[in-house]
């Protein structure tokens, strides 16, 4: 199979999956005729990119427990099977990476570190692929804690990890890293406000009986959106479903959204990533979410400029996520926070340095 002929199968997979898990007539209604058919023809391949993309996306148990009672509905004894075995390997891996993240927040805590699980938990009950948490604790007690503890080794920092202030440990029967971002938070760890404040106001969760700090919700709606709009310029399709849940459960306090964003200064970021999302739910529900004007007012772009391409939802770098930036760095400037000026004046270079490299080297490992 041709590269152009995977990326084709690929685009429909993540059409398949927004179908199964954004159906046409809102999210309680049964799923449209058209996913039904197309799950009642796919072969195995096709299976298994569905099964790869939904990992990647971070939906897999989502998107798969609708699958698998569409199967179970038309008796398709094969995909009842082929989901099956899907389901029950990442529910393995989800119950075990459970199991270390409760054991390393239970030991920060009996050591008088805070600690806050930040991204993991959002996409519940899938998880992402690795485990993030933030504490204001000393790097060095940390590092020592984790290595004593788990014996946990520190993996290669990159500039962009040492940038941002953060660590990740490898331990031992624990497939996915833990990252443990320090002090700072933001590509550059610009973002000391939003890191200053955290752990204050973050709130407890239960999560298979066990009991997790995660940040308020307005703060993990301003780290999602650091992630997608000031990073990595994508959504994961769980970021859309994660966001639209929040508004549609009317647990956003639009007011402390608008006034800690404007502080942090991306609340341009904030809303366009808002507005994304609902452009996203129309496209497939046939009607978006409803925002309120202060939101939409703000946004700089929407929906209609995000495009799939290598797994992801892909957001445009010019002009649009460089106008975020420049208005990032000008509101710091404009506040005379000199040295987080400085971090985030850092990234375009590390982001060239990352093209560079990945053209020389075939990856930006060391540099982003």
């Amino acid at each position: 199979m041709t590269k152009s002929s995977v990326s084709r199968v690929s685009k429909q997979s993540m059409i398949l999956l927004s179908q199964l898990l954004l159906p046409e007539s809102g999210a309680n209604a049964e799923i449209s005729a058209l996913a039904v058919e197309k799950v009642s023809k796919i072969n195995k391949y096709n299976f298994d990119d569905l099964s790869a993309l939904a990992s990647s996306n971070h939906v897999m148990i989502r998107a798969f427990e609708v699958l698998l009672g569409i199967t179970r509905a038309a008796e398709d004894d094969l995909r009842i099977e082929w989901t099956l075995q899907a389901l029950a390997a990442e529910q393995g891996r989800i119950r075990n990476a459970i199991s270390f993240l409760q054991a390393i927040c239970a030991a920060f805590e009996e050591e008088g570190h805070d600690v806050t699980v930040i991204k993991s938990l959002d996409h519940w009950p899938d998880l992402g692929s690795d485990l993030d948490l933030y504490t204001n604790a000393d790097a060095e007690k940390i590092s020592e804690l984790m290595k004593r503890r788990f014996q946990a080794e520190i993996a290669p920092r990159s500039w962009g990890d040492r940038l941002a202030c953060k660590w990740n440990f490898m331990v031992p029967g624990l497939p996915e890293a833990v990252e443990v971002h320090m002090g700072r938070l933001g590509q550059t760890g610009e973002q000391i406000y939003l890191a200053s404040r955290l752990a204050g106001r973050s709130r407890s969760v239960e999560i298979e009986g066990k009991a997790f700090r995660v940040p308020a919700i307005s703060d993990r709606l301003m780290i999602s959106t650091l992630q997608r709009m000031y990073r990595h310029f994508y959504f994961r399709l769980c970021d859309i479903l994660d966001s639209a849940a929040l508004v549609e459960a009317d647990v956003i306090d639009y007011a402390d959204l608008h006034v800690s964003a404007t502080e942090a200064g991306i609340w341009e970021g904030v809303a366009t990533y808002l507005v994304i999302v609902s452009d996203y739910v129309k496209k497939y529900r046939g009607e978006g979410l409803d925002l309120p004007r202060l939101v939409t007012t703000a946004a700089r772009f929407g929906g209609d400029q995000v495009y799939y391409a290598k797994e992801f939802l892909r957001v445009p770098i010019m002009p649009q996520s460089v106008s975020l930036y420049g208005s990032q760095l000008g509101g710091l400037l404009r506040k005379r926070e000199l040295q987080s000026s400085a971090r985030l004046g850092l990234l375009p270079w590390l982001a060239t340095a990352a093209v560079v490299g990945q053209k020389l080297t075939g990856s930006d490992k060391g540099i982003w």
